[in-house]
């Protein structure tokens, strides 16, 4: 399964389908629209491909199954579940895709519009005919819960299980077809120091030099200085033990996520915040989600503490949250759009909503109302509106968000005076997929073994930088485009996959990466100039050998790239994570334009601002949700 379903554009994806047609039945014609029998097609989806059969009476497609198919587990699935009846029930190629899966969508439909053809139907008619008239309008519905959860991503699942697991009752309203939000999706790096793990990492991944900067920086105020105080006596503790492992702890985690957001973000958010992100991954532990043994430093996480789940992309946080859910019987209200927060006598006591067929569903709470929305980089007006730090976020700048990432949370928020704090902070990175935008196929398995080139072939920034200096980077290049360049250490075998659960060899297959025995023939293949490859190549392999020294400062190494095959993957600027939100203290309470408490509004994830500052640190936001949705549903849990 695999992160290939990230969004790429359901239109573009449904003209380039490659269609591997078999016709499994030829029945002699009829009179009437098709040739009955049932035919089968394929169509390549994000998993591979996606394989059909169907069913055809004389006049009309009886049955649609799906024979075969490798499609993320909660997102392209939802698409196989749920597009064959749609076709069936309207007799029609005019359906839309499932927002959020609309390559397995692309890939069902074009499929589905092959075998038509074998039946000698008019795919064209049916790509016209209009479906049937909508369901009718469901009655209105009532409920009632202790807690009630706004949006079923990480943040707002862990709110909901944590609520439960606080005695309260909970009800969860979800405004998609499936849950996940931008957590299923995800890379899925989970930041925290880690003693147990970090033990297998060698003190030499982590430079002295980036730990002294932070205890020597001019302190910001009385608890920054408080916290320098703390990290120096760690460090020298962990110096005078002789370790030869990587030093880390809350203290250093909270300093570099402090600066490494231009000290804009709150550092009492950020003190609470680190000192629980490893009893977060514990606590997910204890509901059987499964990490791998060693930590990486995912892109701009500035040092190795990250933690990569078994399952590939977001899955493992959403299918063991949901274990919970499901065994604990909390209902999940999905394509239930949240519209407006219920107030009485000055307090957030529910929420109302549209449900699936336009009728009116109010739920109310008794303790509190999380909101876990998400933020807003789907959102081009918002984006728009209030970006001061990019040339232009209009829909020339693709996300690699979900479709809803439009900011709802935010705007009912204000809608009962919640205070909105860093909304132009807007995270781009350098790692979206030319022509969408998504994660997709991005080729780096960690930020210490490949280098980034540009269309000349030539370095241009430290690679292990920040996000923001590093789009900031790419901009300047030649038409916004680079090249992630590793070697064999990256890839020791074709099956080896990438973080998003792809293999290089179906890369290499789709073009969406290229391989060579020597870098002149790479430089080749991907169009830059041999030379200047070369050189960048044995520039960073010097840095490598010497531990330092690299021109452009860059101080995380670990191999040289010098093992064939050579890899090379095309990368550009997308959106990625939106810093600003709803205003919140350590309780997860959302606080008003007069600094008060809404009494009964909680918040939790990327829908809130101020822990993360001006730029996010990679590898900090699935923690966020994880840490800040626990304590949101334990806060609403237990109001009086």
């Amino acid at each position: 399964m695999s992160a290939k379903k990230l969004l790429r554009g359901a239109i573009a994806l449904f003209a380039a389908a490659a269609l591997v047609v078999g016709c499994a039945q030829t029945p002699a014609a009829k009179s009437g629209q098709f040739k009955p029998g049932t035919y089968t097609s394929a169509a390549k989806g994000m998993g591979g491909d996606v394989k059909v059969s169907v069913t055809f009476t004389a006049n009309e497609i009886a049955e649609v199954k799906v024979l075969e198919q490798n499609e993320t587990p909660g997102v392209g699935d939802v698409a196989v579940e749920k597009l064959p009846p749609m076709i069936v029930e309207g007799q029609t190629l005019n359906v839309d895709g499932v927002a959020g899966a609309s390559i397995s969508s692309a890939a069902i439909l074009a499929a589905v519009a092959d075998c038509v053809k074998q039946a000698g139907g008019d795919v064209a008619a049916l790509k016209a005919k209009k479906a049937a008239a909508a369901t009718a309008k469901a009655a209105d519905v009532t409920e009632t819960a202790d807690v009630v959860v706004i949006g079923s991503g990480g943040a707002g699942l862990s709110a909901a299980v944590s609520a439960s697991q606080g005695g309260a009752s909970v009800i969860v309203i979800e405004k998609m077809p499936k849950v996940g939000g931008n957590t299923i999706i995800s890379g899925a790096a989970y930041n925290t120091s880690d003693p147990e793990r970090q033990k297998n990492t060698p003190a030499a991944a982590g430079p002295e030099s980036t730990v002294m900067k932070l205890i020597d920086a001019a302190p910001a105020g009385d608890l920054h200085k408080e916290m320098q105080a703390q990290l120096k006596s760690e460090y020298a503790a962990y110096k005078a033990s002789g370790s030869t492992s990587l030093f880390d702890s809350p203290t250093l985690h909270a300093l570099q996520t402090f600066e490494g957001g231009d000290r804009v973000g709150n550092l009492v958010l950020i003190k609470n915040y680190t000192s629980k992100t490893l009893a977060g991954l514990k606590w997910l532990e204890s509901m059987d989600m499964k990490f791998k043994d060693d930590c990486f430093t995912v892109l701009g996480a500035l040092w190795q503490r990250s933690h990569k789940p078994i399952k590939p992309l977001g899955t493992g946080y959403i299918e063991t949250l949901m274990s919970y859910v499901t065994s604990h019987k909390i209902p999940v209200m999905l394509e239930t759009k949240a519209e407006k927060l219920i107030m009485k006598d000055g307090r957030v006591v529910g929420v109302e909503a549209k449900g699936p067929t336009g009728n009116k569903v109010t739920v109310y709470a008794k303790k509190g109302v999380v909101m876990a929305t998400g933020g807003f980089g789907k959102n081009v007006e918002m984006r728009q509106k209030y970006n001061d730090q990019w040339k232009t976020l209009d829909a020339s700048i693709p996300s690699t968000n979900h479709p809803g990432a439009t900011g709802d949370g935010i705007i009912m928020g204000q809608a009962v005076n919640a205070d909105l704090v860093g909304m132009n902070y807007i995270q781009l990175l350098p790692m979206g997929e030319p022509g969408s935008g998504s994660l997709a196929g991005n080729i780096e398995q960690g930020v210490e073994d490949r280098i980034f080139v540009n269309k000349q072939g030539k370095r241009f920034i430290a690679e292990d930088a920040r996000r923001d200096v590093m789009t900031q980077g790419l901009y300047k290049q030649t038409d916004a485009y680079m090249w992630v360049v590793l070697d064999k250490h990256s890839y020791p075998t074709g099956s080896t996959k990438n973080n998003f659960n792809e293999t290089i060899d179906e890369l290499v297959a789709a073009g969406r990466a290229f391989k060579a025995d020597t870098l002149a023939e790479l430089a080749a293949k991907i169009k830059v100039d041999p030379a200047n490859l070369e050189m960048a190549v044995a520039e960073f392999n010097k840095a490598v050998d010497a531990k330092g020294g690299d021109p452009f400062g860059r101080t995380l190494f670990s191999h040289r790239i010098d093992t064939p095959p050579f890899y090379a993957g095309a990368r550009v600027p997308t959106v990625h994570h939106t810093m600003g939100g709803l205003k919140v203290n350590v309780d997860c309470q959302v606080i008003d334009t007069k600094n008060v408490v809404i009494p009964g509004l909680y918040a939790g994830g990327e829908v809130t601002g101020g822990l993360h500052g001006s730029n996010r640190l990679g590898g900090n936001a699935l923690p966020d949700t994880v840490v800040n949705g626990r304590i949101a549903g334990a806060s609403a849990a237990a109001a009086k």
